[in-house]
């Protein structure tokens, strides 16, 4: 979930306006269901803290994360922190802000909780709210972009988003987005409802649905080889991302209520054998 310093819309493959059925083929390998009162499995789950990525705005933190009613809760508040590593006029940003007015929560699974292709379902409700910015994606083990990024879900000024980024032969970000208006759904009861995200993983393609409808096909055999290994970035295992930033990419958050709640009911991992 990097800064976008551009988006190339990728092309549809082929018409699939449906998500195919879930047949008997298709094994689950892991599922988080967040049915726990006593927190997330650190053996599973690493917790982020600080300032992270793309100048948000948040301060993420373990307070900001928690398992209640069988859901994975994570609450964005507007509330000042204060940054134990400020520096005054240092030239990065973590360090040269002195507080954080908002504070969140963002989780990845530890890399030994990786996986490779098959098919994610993800079910999730966030409001679509100004300034939010919540995101269901994967990072692959090294170097940003070289290693990859698939993005299941984005979600900012009104888009839903998803995206694969990979690094060019001279190691270029090279995106492959999709952006499509809220306003093709619900809206009035977008934020009360559930919504399910899937995507659909091989070899040779990712494709990423909502609620059954396909978003984004991306192809993956033009996709280079990068860096020391020569290793192709989306053959590789990635690591599960969770997260609600606010600001930056998703706009002003001002005149926006909170607390505000981003919940995933479950998180499934199936594959074909």
């Amino acid at each position: 979930m990097r800064l976008l310093p551009y988006l190339a819309l990728a092309g549809i493959l082929h018409a699939e306006p449906d998500l195919p059925d879930r047949d008997d083929s298709w094994k689950l390998v892991w599922s988080e269901e967040f049915d726990t009162v006593e927190g997330l499995d650190p053996a599973i789950w690493e917790l982020e803290t600080g300032f992270k990525r793309n100048r948000e705005l948040q301060w993420y933190r373990q307070d900001n994360v928690s398992c209640r009613n069988g859901k994975l809760i994570i609450e964005g508040r507007r509330e000042q922190v204060s940054n134990p590593g400020f520096e005054k006029g240092h030239r990065s940003w973590r360090k040269a802000r002195r507080f954080a007015r908002y504070t969140s929560g963002s989780l990845i699974t530890r890399p030994e909780h990786s996986w490779k292709f098959g098919r994610w379902e993800i079910r999730a409700r966030f409001p679509a709210k100004a300034g939010l910015w919540p995101a269901i994606w994967s990072t692959g083990h090294g170097k940003w972009p070289g290693a990859g990024e698939i993005d299941i879900m984005e979600f900012y000024r009104g888009l839903i988003l998803a995206n694969t980024v990979h690094a060019g032969k001279s190691g270029e970000q090279v995106w492959n987005s999709s952006r499509t208006p809220i306003d093709e759904f619900n809206v009035e009861t977008w934020d009360a409802e559930f919504h399910e995200w899937v995507m659909l993983w091989d070899e040779k393609r990712i494709a990423f649905y909502l609620d059954g409808r396909l978003l984004n096909e991306v192809d993956l055999t033009p996709i280079p080889k990068t860096g020391p290994g020569e290793t192709h970035p989306f053959h590789e295992p990635h690591r599960m991302r969770l997260n609600l930033a606010i600001g930056s990419n998703g706009g002003d958050p001002s005149e926006t209520d909170f607390p505000q709640i981003y919940e995933v009911d479950y998180v499934r991992i199936y594959q074909q054998r």
